[in-house]
């Protein structure tokens, strides 16, 4: 075994040894290369975190893919930072799954509020009194509390001249109005 000094070696030389498996040969390009990796990586993320992960990404990959660095079509340092794009590309895609899945559990925790007890109450006596009405004026008031739907919008649903539907709808909260009216006279102060 040589002794040579990996840290006065030229850079064709740490790439031979690199290539051949020689663990200094890792500890001096990543003593070389991995502050510019660094700056790659906080530049293109923002994050030292991230970029202290990426650059360690960039020589656990290189040191496990070095049998597929060919020394004739590039130099070590240009394939290190080929490598560097790639675990940057990583990272982003890796953020932007990340904020995807966010955004979709927040739009399924962001489900509209159930209605409270009192609607539920008065949903209840409002529809003991639909009851009473006829078949055509029921339904129109059911699509219109039920459902918001606007007078034009009953008129298409029930093919109805919208005259008619504004007709049911007037007799019907009259009819509503006078009932509860009766229904509320003796607790009125």
């Amino acid at each position: 075994m040589t002794t040579t000094s990996f840290a006065e070696i030229d850079d064709q030389a740490l790439a031979r040894e690199f290539a051949a498996g020689d663990e200094r040969a890792l500890r001096e390009a990543y003593a070389r290369w991995s502050p510019l990796v660094f700056r790659l990586a906080l530049r293109s993320l923002g994050d030292r975190t991230d970029a202290e992960d990426v650059t360690q990404q960039v020589y656990i990959s290189a040191w496990n893919g070095r049998h597929t660095f060919d020394r004739s079509r590039s130099t070590l340092s240009a394939w290190i930072v080929g490598i560097t794009r790639h675990r940057i590309a990583d990272a982003h895609e890796g953020r932007a799954r990340a904020r995807r899945l966010q955004e979709a559990l927040v739009s399924e925790a962001s489900v509209a509020p159930q209605p409270a007890t009192d609607d539920l109450a008065e949903r209840v006596m409002v529809a003991e009194e639909l009851e009473r009405l006829e078949p055509v004026p029921r339904r129109v008031m059911e699509l219109a509390f039920y459902d918001q739907l606007s007078h034009t919008q009953i008129a298409d649903a029930l093919d109805l001249p919208v005259g008619t539907v504004k007709s049911h709808v007037r007799r019907s909260l009259a009819r509503l109005r006078a009932r509860w009216e009766v229904d509320d006279g003796p607790h009125r102060a």
